[in-house]
């Protein structure tokens, strides 16, 4: 007989212990490596039985165990210590607390999913770990951040294997009470409720989970309560579950919901409410129309005016440098769902799905784009890496009208890796003996050039090892899944060996990964395994999405391959990737293998990990690889991208792939001097760790966006604010006006002088250029020459921009700007002019998506310019 409930009831410690509760309710704990040491000698074997889970390891722990403990003098002053330690790192002024101009006194971070353990199975993959690690490090930084997401039921699935090795998928059962989280409530006592009204008068009702991620509050959002129909219930069943229904209301609850819950909590504990909202990817974009329906109905805006403080202090991440990754729903069901009854008047449905609607060319007109309308939500909209700006800037150009690609106002701020959650703690221990600074303030990196190679070496032999270890652990219960019998499974004992050139590949597996590259001619794979003088062995792991059937096939593909007798001790796959094995391989391999098809890898961040614990990059130039591959940090796998053909694509690159491990990986890994140490490889790991270092940190990545983003974005919205939202009202009144009379703005003749037939190097070339404002006024634009370097079609290269001042009236109401521009570079030169809006609160030039432009492409009026 099944249970029909599910709970998990705690166990009450002993009065010396109760400190031990307050350190698991924090999950600072999952990266502070003394706390984790302390839970760790509780019950050192029921430590490693739980799997690190210091909720369960205090409900199954003996009360002889409790009692003795209780007593250990030893074991108090260690525990005091911690919860001292706690403390200090939750109030002591940071980072954060130093800057100067006033920063936002908050900020929201809204995301499907966060990593922040494998204790709290609530992400899938790479988004969801970036959420945590840009938690994490807020915490650490002082940045007053609070995170919104929800809590699923069933968190991402389990993966096992069939016998024939096919992917199957289990949801283990989650209970809050059994996890690190205690439940928000009033302050009667009574637990918070948060409604989101659906069609039909019904409401979709949310109870509030709170982590302590350090000094970070993470709200969780919960549908399964009583006052819900048992559809409502299923809401926050499991991520990414579900159909287009399901998952619309998932990002309704997230979006709409996440905000009331900020609110209320704000409210009960004090809390300063937020200046800045950030969603990370679009699944949590509905944010935006909730805080407009606030301003509309609690501040008397017009929708205009809301909808322009909404963006001021808005920032949008996206993730995905491909289409088929960002959800899009039908405009049907978003007019079921903000339409009809359910809709209000603060927030039309025709504004909803104007603010969805893919309106560039070859958009598709029957869906809603959700990170279009969180664009169109935020001011300042950024991707994740420097080529992941790039591509997005190209995605989405035609949301900014006219502007040439580059002037698209997508930035990027290049992601970064919690050190504290992912390098080992050897490698902690070492930097904290020999570079000390590193440590404690995040400099001199250079100093790991001066580290001895044998320490080195020593601390990658250990960590492999234990890889090695986990790996037979995990192979031998995986075997077990598939219907195997110990008699059967001798030979996992001398699988793997902690003296060989060790690859890791893992990730999720969509196929524009391309898992099986490394098959594409098994013969060759199998004698790179197998090689007498330097063998070579790889680690596999990854999910592919439960519908996802060509992904699963890959990874039966491979897990055919390895199961051959010939070669399984040299390639495993393991199952069910998760925190725990992902740290495990980050540290232990010494290469990381990422075979991408160029550029769908927005980021990537499991190669910064391993860099960061001495491991080398094996590596299609793509994501954060492209940006930071110096020739001398690793290896850069050359990409076929103008072969059309994606078979011989794959041949070409999986050819390149074999050929850098055969004749360079694996002979400078081999290659041994005297002493045993493989100089020429550890030179290359120490220039890794020096240059990589300080790029790499999440440090380094919470500060961009404090800088780049956030800061501005706050300013911005207390102008916008200030005087009961003059400025919001004053921006969209200037911005209606000026829409509606831009078409009366055109260009008129272009022309220049001053640098004779062969100018040099140094001359100024003086632009006229006549324009008609029709109803708008000088001080409505800008009128700017763009120039620079052009190509063979005369496209300017990286143009620069100088604004033309001065102006004389000509005949019929036209003005005529004149300016000069310097030729300031050699070789092909060119020049053209433009008119833009310009007010002091649009955030760049582009964010009308309004340019005019001459009426033809201008020819070379002076020749060549060299």
């Amino acid at each position: 007989m099944k249970a029909i409930r599910r709970f998990t009831v705690r166990t009450v410690l002993p009065e010396p212990l109760r400190q031990l509760e307050e350190l698991v309710l924090n999950l600072r704990w999952s990266w502070h490596n003394e706390t984790l040491d302390l839970f760790r000698s509780v019950d050192p074997d029921l430590w490693e039985s739980v799997r690190h889970d210091p909720v369960k390891l205090l409900g199954e722990v003996s009360p002889q165990r409790l009692a003795a403990l209780a007593a250990d003098r030893r074991f108090l002053r260690r525990l005091q210590d911690a919860t001292e330690d706690l403390r200090e790192y939750l109030t002591a002024p940071r980072w954060y607390q130093s800057l100067d101009d006033e920063p936002p006194a908050a900020i929201a971070y809204f995301s499907p999913e966060y990593g922040i353990t494998a204790a709290l199975p609530q992400y899938s993959g790479g988004l969801g770990i970036l959420a945590g690690d840009h938690l994490k490090t807020a915490s650490d930084l002082g940045v007053p951040i609070i995170g919104v997401g929800l809590l699923y039921r069933h968190g991402y699935f389990s993966q096992f294997l069939s016998p024939d090795g096919w992917q199957l998928e289990r949801y283990p059962p989650i209970t809050p009470t059994g996890l690190p989280l205690t439940l928000l409530r009033e302050a009667d006592g009574t637990p918070l409720r948060i409604q989101v009204g659906l069609p039909e008068g019904r409401d979709l009702s949310a109870q509030v989970w709170l982590a302590g991620v350090g000094r970070v509050p993470l709200l969780l959002l919960d549908s399964d309560v009583r006052e819900n129909d048992p559809a409502a219930r299923d809401v926050t069943d499991r991520l990414y579950g579900g159909g287009t229904d399901h998952r619309l209301l998932q990002e309704m609850l997230l979006g709409i919901g996440g905000v009331r819950a900020i609110r209320a909590y704000c409210r009960i504990t004090g809390h300063p409410a937020p200046e800045v909202f950030h969603t990370n990817e679009g699944h949590a974009g509905f944010l935006g129309l909730e805080r407009i329906r606030e301003l509309v109905t609690e501040q008397d805006l017009s929708f205009d005016e809301a909808l322009e403080a909404t963006r001021s202090g808005t920032v949008f991440t996206t993730h995905t440098p491909v289409p088929a990754g960002i959800d899009r729903f039908p405009r049907e069901l978003i007019q079921k769902y903000f339409g009809g009854p359910n809709e209000t008047a603060s927030v039309p449905v025709d504004r909803v799905l104007a603010l969805g609607a893919e309106t560039y060319e070859d958009g598709d007109q029957d869906v809603f784009n959700m990170a279009v309308m969180g664009m169109r939500l935020a001011q300042r909209v950024n991707g994740v890496s420097r080529l992941h700006g790039a591509v997005s800037r190209e995605m989405f150009g035609g949301l900014w009208g006219g502007f040439d690609v580059d002037d698209v106002p997508i930035g990027s701020i290049t992601n970064g890796v919690h050190p504290e959650t992912w390098v080992a703690p050897e490698v902690i221990e070492l930097a904290a003996r020999e570079l000390p600074d590193v440590i404690s303030a995040g400099r001199g990196w250079e100093g790991v050039r001066r580290l001895a190679e044998g320490e080195i070496w020593r601390v990658r032999r250990t960590l492999r090892e234990r890889l090695v270890r986990d790996a037979r652990r995990r192979l031998r219960e995986s075997w077990r899944q598939r219907g195997a019998s110990d008699a059967e499974l001798s030979w996992v004992d001398d699988a793997l060996d902690p003296d060989v050139l060790t690859i890791g590949f893992a990730r999720r597996v969509p196929s524009y990964k391309r898992l099986t590259l490394m098959m594409r001619d098994p013969e060759r794979l199998r004698r790179l395994l197998l090689d007498p003088e330097r063998p070579v062995q790889i680690l596999i792991a990854g999910k592919a999405h439960p519908a996802d059937e060509g992904g699963k096939r890959l990874i039966q593909e491979i897990v055919r391959f390895a199961d051959d007798a010939g070669v399984r001790h040299r390639i495993v796959f393991l199952p069910d990737y998760d925190m725990a094995l992902g740290q495990m391989l980050v540290q232990g391999c010494d290469v990381w293998m990422n075979n991408p098809l160029r550029p769908l890898e927005a980021c990537g961040t499991s190669g910064m990990k391993a860099a960061l614990n001495g491991g080398l990059n094996l590596s299609i130039r793509d994501g954060w690889w492209d940006e930071w591959f110096d020739g001398q940090n690793g290896w850069t796998i050359p990409s076929a991208d103008g072969v059309e053909d994606p078979d011989r694509r794959d041949d070409l690159e999986a050819s390149a792939l074999y050929e850098l491990i055969e004749d360079h990986v694996s002979v400078m890994f081999y290659d041994r001097g005297g002493d045993g140490l493989p100089r020429r490889w550890l030179e290359m790991v120490k220039h890794t760790l020096a240059s990589l270092g300080p790029k790499v940190l999440s440090t380094r990545m919470v500060r961009d966006y404090v800088v780049d983003l956030y800061a501005p974005a706050a300013a911005s919205r207390r102008v916008m604010s200030a005087d009961a939202h003059a400025g919001a009202r004053s921006l969209a009144e200037w911005k209606h006006r000026v829409a509606k009379a831009w078409p009366g703005v055109a260009v008129g003749h272009v022309e220049s002088d001053g640098v004779g037939e062969s100018p040099h190097i140094g001359a100024r070339l003086t632009v006229r250029t006549t324009v008609e404002l029709g109803e708008l006024r000088p001080e409505d634009v800008a009128v700017e020459v763009a120039y620079g370097r052009v190509d063979d079609t005369d496209s300017l290269i990286d143009a620069r921009y100088q604004e033309l001042t001065d102006t004389e009236t000509v005949e019929n109401g036209r003005l005529r700007y004149v300016g000069e521009v310097p030729l300031d570079r050699t070789g092909d030169f060119g020049y053209s002019v433009r008119v833009v809006p310009r007010h002091e609160m649009l955030a760049n030039r582009a964010e009308m998506g309004l340019v005019a432009l001459p009426p033809a492409p201008l020819g070379m009026t002076n020749g060549d310019l060299r």
